[in-house]
């Protein structure tokens, strides 16, 4: 790397509220914002439970919020170009086929554009990886020369979306989220809406943190099951480490993917042990925000760098005991930060991975 990647400006919002202050003090409390979904009718579904704000905000309002608020924070101007993860428009399940381009995810993300006077260049739409691979993809543009970079990630709990997880039998029948625990019976998904401001901190002014490795993989496996070995995950890991700088010894803590799924959980336990990460301190905050799909990713890496600058590591909420297929070192009380570099981890269906070095200032 010739250019260090600075987060100049960190704006986010989850079932906690809007900003880092609500959602820090959850994650590392343990207190996990599931409750009844009141926002549209679960009275049919096998799950009724999902970490969901009390806003009346559409998507669009809210991810303008974070992206003027992280702007505004870092001194970025109009026309900064803008990287966003997000599923899609909300609205286009329920227009006439001929207007769904209307509402596609790049007519979204040029509206999103408009209303905060950003250059939307690229929209991404790549599962629970979507955001962290935007996050990777400015970054190794800021490497590269680039200036200011803009990424912002959204996702609100929605109908379509909640009946096709609790369809799969996917979410937690237990209402809770317990990744690598005993008794984990599933996910349950989350309102996320965060962005940040990227660049180059040899020029920065006002820096959070630093991003300072990103690795991507394929598994090529199954549709929606990872690879059992966790070969694919370990990969990105290791990459992220590389272009870091870092060995595995270096990292204090690392924001596991830790969906609380059966499957994923053991193959995320085999990859943590392949890059040498086994017995760095490791928690889910998914136990506690729950899954943000396109989001998770700037959702994750910005609760990680809140708990790197408080000190603290938070807690693997929902924990009942020791599982004999994840054999790692959770973080089940807050503990002290004892290295300023941390890891954040996504992957996504059809086996794609992410890991982000994140860094405090």
């Amino acid at each position: 790397m010739t250019r260090r990647v600075a987060i100049t400006g960190l704006a986010v919002s989850s079932a906690f509220g809007r900003g880092g202050e609500p959602l820090l003090a959850g994650a590392l409390a343990g207190r996990p914002a599931f409750a009844p979904v009141r926002r549209f009718d679960v009275s049919g579904r096998r799950v009724g439970v999902a970490a969901t704000s009390d806003s009346d905000g559409s998507l669009l309002d809210e991810l303008a919020w974070a992206v003027s608020a992280a702007a505004g924070e870092a001194g970025a101007a109009e026309g900064t170009p803008l990287l966003l993860a997000v599923h899609g428009d909300p609205g286009q399940p329920r227009v006439d086929p001929g207007e769904r381009v209307a509402f596609s995810p790049a007519a979204f993300a040029r509206r999103l554009g408009d209303a905060t006077g950003m250059r939307a260049e690229r929209v991404y739409t790549s599962a629970c990886v979507a955001a962290s691979t935007a996050l990777a993809d400015a970054a190794a543009a800021i490497v590269r020369g680039a200036g200011r970079v803009i990424v912002a990630g959204g996702y609100l709990v929605e109908q379509d979306q909640f009946a096709l997880f609790d369809a799969g039998r996917a979410l937690a029948v237990d209402g809770q989220v317990r990744p690598f625990s005993t008794g984990r019976s599933g996910l349950l998904l989350g309102d996320g809406v965060a962005a940040v401001v990227l660049e180059p901190a040899g020029t920065a002014r006002h820096v959070l943190g630093t991003l300072d490795g990103w690795g991507r993989s394929g598994d090529a496996h199954h549709v929606v099951q990872p690879h059992p070995d966790g070969e694919g995950l370990a990969r990105a890991i290791s990459a992220a480490l590389s272009r870091a700088g870092i060995g595995p010894a270096g990292v204090g803590y690392v924001n596991a993917h830790g969906s609380g799924t059966p499957y994923s959980d053991v193959a995320e336990t085999a990859a943590l042990h392949r890059a040498g990460l086994g017995a760095t301190p490791i928690s889910s905050t998914k136990s506690v925000h729950g899954q943000a799909l396109e989001a998770s990713g700037i959702l994750e890496l910005a609760v990680t760098l809140l708990a790197l600058r408080a000190g603290q590591l938070p807690p693997n909420a929902g924990y009942l005991g020791p599982d004999a297929g994840c054999d790692l070192n959770l973080v089940l009380e807050p503990q002290p930060v004892t290295s300023r570099y941390a890891v954040s981890l996504n992957a996504a269906f059809g086996g794609a991975n992410t890991a982000l070095v994140v860094g405090a200032p």
